[in-house]
């Protein structure tokens, strides 16, 4: 009997306070009423000891908490460190960004790897090792290091993230191999036009169709893969004799699989599929949407763009999750200056409301949390997007499609006749757009958009280089709010340092203390991957347009003029707000420092 099937295992657990002897008694008694219960219903005792869930399972289903200390779940995981640490092995919590595909694969046997409940995570210096379920398992890592003459090391891990890796990758890796069979052709005849550097060399390809189910299974792990791992963007990537598959996290990029060659054009062809693009269609960029259901709950969107580069077709996909794309704009991280401000500009009943920032800061985020908090019944919400980045029912949204000649200016010329209360244009890019949009303000429509600089007051500067006049501006213009993403210091590992605040001074924040200052910042831990951060949050920079500024902006204008009278007024610059995060122990000052460079 296995060390996780005995009493063994639940001596341990009262030996570290982990239960209580009148727990151990009850879970000693009720193990022997189950087995006995099962023991009637099974066939035979070599079927029962099958199906019997050893003793983790067991304590688990208890949903016990610590019998002492910190009253903690007693869960899966903090067993088998008490397990591992009885067995003088170290403890990995699986991290499937850390792993390789081919070691996990075809390293061991995938039936020997299911039956002993343990996956070969990495090899170094000739010694592979093996995240293993049971701590006696010196019999099966002799087995192994007989099979692969391999030196071979365990560590302990759950059986939870055992069975998800071997599930996954073993799933993900007979899709793969079997569409890299069937798509793979002698190249002996055909012309590959999607790769720059492969122009001379003939082959004859196989295309997919929507029916083969070793991409559609692939392309279906990739996207829960994604969602699991909180990604924001989806990579496929082309390379001379790979596909890359890369995702966004925290606003990081990681690269997860490195894939045949060979199935690289059946899965973008899938994603097209699926996206309702040309799938003939190689040499221009092609936008689509997808909707993925999660859950039976859950709807994601996730946006598509396809682009010819010199190895062949990219695709990248950003995944719109409404939890992530929609939210509370009271806890969305103003400060009470800049929430006051923006609650004004929202349920003010005319004027244009600026967001600002490059692309990635959060901007659409901001748009849409706003006009869902002002919804109601009694307001006709019209959008204009290029394209419509997150379908809402509350609004009457409006695609820009260049292709029939529906631009922002077109569609705006004819937009006040829908008898709009809230205009949201996507983005202000050109005089045309930026005078409709003058033109629904003065007519008694509050309308919110985006431009692309770098603050908040240099908006200014952005509208009268596209051609308006002062007086338009002055007239219509509400205010302008420019942000940035910061990550967020992960929870499970922030510790205080010390830091100097002349050095910080130095650096360019904006400190007002003296001497050794307490800071937080995470040291990397396995929920967040050794980064320290976890998860994102907003900076920003709120100016209202004042009496005082539209007598600057109508009169002797001086950017520089503007920016001290905004200031004195009250509005928080992006790198003084920043700051007022890192001193909450939000974020770190190397991450204010990192987004609010100019």
């Amino acid at each position: 009997m296995k060390f996780l099937e005995s009493d063994g295992l639940l001596e341990l657990l009262e030996r570290n306070n982990l239960i209580t002897t009148k727990q151990r008694q009850f879970i000693t008694l009720e193990k022997g009423k189950m087995r006995q219960k099962l023991k009637r219903l099974a066939n035979a005792e070599q079927q029962l000891d099958k199906s019997f869930p050893d003793l983790v399972d067991i304590v688990v289903a208890f949903n016990l908490t610590i019998s002492k200390g910190d009253k903690r779940p007693l869960d899966e995981e903090l067993i088998m460190r008490v397990v591992a640490k009885e067995f003088k092995l170290p403890f990995k919590k699986l991290d499937p960004l850390e792993l390789d595909i081919d070691i996990v694969t075809k390293t061991i046997a995938k039936n020997f790897a299911i039956r002993q409940q343990l996956v070969p995570i990495g090899m170094a210096n000739g010694m592979l090792e093996v995240a293993t379920y049971h701590p006696d398992c010196e019999t099966v890592l002799q087995d192994i290091e007989a099979a692969n003459q391999l030196k071979t090391t365990a560590c302990i891990s759950t059986k939870t993230d055992i069975q998800k890796i071997l599930a996954e990758f073993f799933g993900f890796q007979r899709s793969i191999t079997a569409a890299e069979s069937h798509f793979s052709a002698p190249n002996v005849g055909g012309v590959d036009i999607g790769n720059l550097e492969q122009y001379v060399r003939l082959a004859s390809t196989k295309e997919i169709t929507s029916s083969d189910q070793h991409i559609k299974s692939a392309v279906n792990h990739i996207f829960n893969y994604a969602l699991d791992q909180r990604a924001s963007d989806i990579h496929i990537e082309p390379k001379r004799n790979a596909c890359l598959v890369r995702f966004r996290i925290d606003g990081v990029l990681h690269q997860i699989y490195s894939l045949p060659k060979a199935v690289h054009a059946a899965i973008v062809s899938r994603i097209k599929f699926l996206s309702r693009l040309d799938i003939a269609e190689k040499r221009r960029p092609q936008d689509g949407r997808i909707k993925l259901g999660a859950n039976s709950e859950r709807e994601i969107e996730v946006r598509t763009s396809t682009v010819p580069v010199a190895f062949g077709e990219k695709a990248v996909m950003r995944i719109l999750d409404p939890e992530v794309v929609f939210q509370n704009i009271k806890t969305i991280g103003f400060s009470r200056r800049d929430q006051v401000v923006y609650n004004s500009f929202m349920h003010s009943p005319y004027g244009i409301v600026l967001v600002t920032g490059p692309t990635g800061s959060g901007k659409s985020t901001t748009l849409y949390s706003t006009l869902k908090e002002i919804a109601t019944p009694e307001k006709n919400i019209v959008t204009v997007e290029d394209p419509v980045e997150m379908v809402h029912e509350e609004f009457n949204q409006i695609a820009v499609q260049p292709l029939i000649d529906v631009n922002f200016g077109t569609i705006l010329r004819n937009i006040l006749r829908q008898d709009p209360d809230i205009l949201m244009i996507g983005e202000i890019r050109d005089r045309e757009t930026a005078a409709h949009a003058v033109q629904a303000a003065m007519t008694g429509h509050l309308v919110f958009s985006t431009l692309h600089t770098n603050d908040a007051v240099s908006s200014i500067d952005r509208l009268l280089d596209l051609g308006l006049q002062p007086f338009m501006v002055t007239s219509t213009l509400l205010g302008v709010m420019a942000q940035r993403l910061v990550r967020k210091i992960c929870p499970d590992c922030t510790e205080i340092i010390e830091v100097e605040a002349e050095e910080l001074r130095k650096l360019g924040l904006p400190v007002t203390e003296t001497g050794t200052i307490q800071l937080r910042r995470g040291k990397g831990c396995r929920h967040c991957r050794g980064t320290g951060y976890l998860g994102r949050c907003g900076i920003f920079e709120i100016f209202p347009v004042s009496d005082q500024s539209r007598k600057i902006i109508t009169g002797n204008y001086n950017l520089e003029e503007l920016k001290q009278v905004a200031i004195r007024e009250g509005m928080t610059t992006l790198r003084e707000d920043a700051w007022r995060k890192v001193k909450e122990g939000v974020t770190t000052y190397e991450e204010a420092l990192r987004v609010t460079m100019s």
